[in-house]
C-alpha cells in the first residue's frame, strides 16, 4: 500500500466499504476482533506523529494483532543504523506488516523491494499518504452521503504536501470536482496538467464549495521566501468565518492536523459545526483497520495492495 494513483474506483470502494463496517466496532463497549490473531506489525517512524501512528497502532490491537512500534529517537537508528539494515533486522523477526514513515519519498518503495513483510506507507516525504486520502474519502462519503461530483476547495501549502497529491490522486478517481488555490509559491503547476482547477484567489475556489480541505503550513520543509510571514499568509489565504460563508451552508471542513489555529484555519472554523476534524481521527482507525483486513486476510486480490 504505497500510493493511490495506481488504484481504481472499484479498489477505493472496495476499502471504503470495509471501512464502514469497521467503524461499527469502534462504537462497542468492547473493541476486539480475532481478525488477524496471530499476526504481528511493527510502526516504523522516522518523523513525528500523533494520528497517524496512534490510530494505525489500535486499527492493528482491534483487531487482535501484535503491534510493536519504532521510533526514530528510540532505537538504533540514533546510533547511525541504515534504513536498509533497520528493514532486514525488522524482517528477520518474522513480522506480517512494517507501516513506515520517513522523510524522503520513495522510501515506502524502497522497503517494499527490499523486504518480504508487507509495507504500509505512512507518509514518504511530499510524496504520498495513501490511508490519509482513503480516509478523507470516507468522511465526505460519511458526512454527504455520496462523493461524485462534490466540489472540494483544497487550500494552502499543496507544495509540501503528500496529503495533498494522495488527496487528489483518490477523489479524481472517485468523481469529485477538485480546486486548489494558496500562494503560487507553494501550488505546483503541473497540477493543471492533472484536471485540477487552479486558483489564485481562495475565495474563487472557496466559492460554492461543498467540502473544504485546509493543509498545514509545512515550515519544516521549507527554507524560506515562500510566503512573507504567517500573519500575512492568515490574512490573504487563511480560512476564517467571513471566507466560509463563500462555501454552501453545510460545507464540510477537512483539516489532516495538527492545526495551525490562527494561521492556515481560524480557530472559530476549526471548531465550526462545520467542521469534521475529529471525525477524521475516528475515521482515521476505520479505514486503517479495514487496510489491515484487506492485506493480512487475503481479502485483496490485487496486487496493489501488495
Amino acid at each position: 500500500m504505497l500510493a493511490l494513483g495506481g488504484f481504481s474506483a472499484a479498489e477505493i470502494r472496495l476499502i471504503l466499504d470495509t471501512a464502514k463496517s469497521m467503524k461499527e466496532i469502534l462504537h462497542r463497549d468492547i473493541k476486539k476482533l480475532p481478525t488477524l490473531r496471530g499476526k504481528s506489525i511493527v510502526t516504523l517512524f522516522y518523523e513525528p506523529s500523533t494520528r497517524t501512528r496512534t490510530s494505525f497502532e489500535l486499527a492493528g490491537k482491534y483487531l487482535g494483532a501484535d503491534v510493536v512500534n519504532i521510533t526514530s529517537s528510540t532505537s538504533s537508528i540514533v546510533k547511525g543504523e541504515s534504513l536498509r539494515d533497520t528493514l532486514y533486522t525488522i524482517e528477520a523477526m518474522n513480522v506480517d506488516a512494517i507501516v513506515m514513515r520517513h522523510k524522503a519519498e520513495g522510501a515506502a518503495a524502497y522497503a517494499a523491494k527490499a523486504v518480504k513483510p508487507v509495507i504500509i506507507n505512512a507518509g514518504d516525504g511530499a510524496h504520498a499518504h495513501p490511508s490519509q486520502g482513503l480516509l478523507n474519502l470516507f468522511t465526505i462519503e460519511d458526512k454527504k452521503g455520496k462523493l461524485e461530483g462534490l466540489k472540494i476547495a483544497i487550500l494552502g501549502d499543496i507544495l509540501h504536501s503528500r496529503v495533498a497529491r494522495s488527496d487528489i490522486a483518490g477523489m479524481r478517481k472517485m468523481g469529485l470536482n477538485i480546486h486548489v488555490a494558496g500562494p503560487r509559491t507553494l501550488v505546483p503547476r503541473f497540477l493543471l496538467e492533472e484536471g485540477v482547477v487552479v486558483h489564485d484567489r481562495i475565495e474563487d475556489a472557496i466559492e460554492g464549495a461543498d467540502v473544504i480541505e485546509v493543509l498545514r503550513i509545512q515550515l519544516e520543509r521549507m527554507k524560506g521566501g515562500l510566503f512573507p510571514t504567517t500573519r500575512e499568509y492568515a490574512r490573504i489565504f487563511g480560512l476564517n468565518k467571513e471566507r466560509l460563508s463563500l462555501a454552501k451552508e453545510d460545507v464540510l471542513v477537512l483539516h489532516p492536523g495538527p492545526m495551525n489555529k490562527g494561521w492556515e484555519i481560524s480557530p472559530e472554523v476549526a471548531y465550526s459545526i462545520n467542521s469534521a476534524i475529529q471525525e477524521e481521527v475516528e475515521n482515521g482507525v476505520a479505514v486503517r483497520m479495514a487496510l489491515f483486513t484487506l492485506l493480512l486476510t487475503g481479502g485483496a486480490t490485487d496486487d496493489k495492495f501488495n
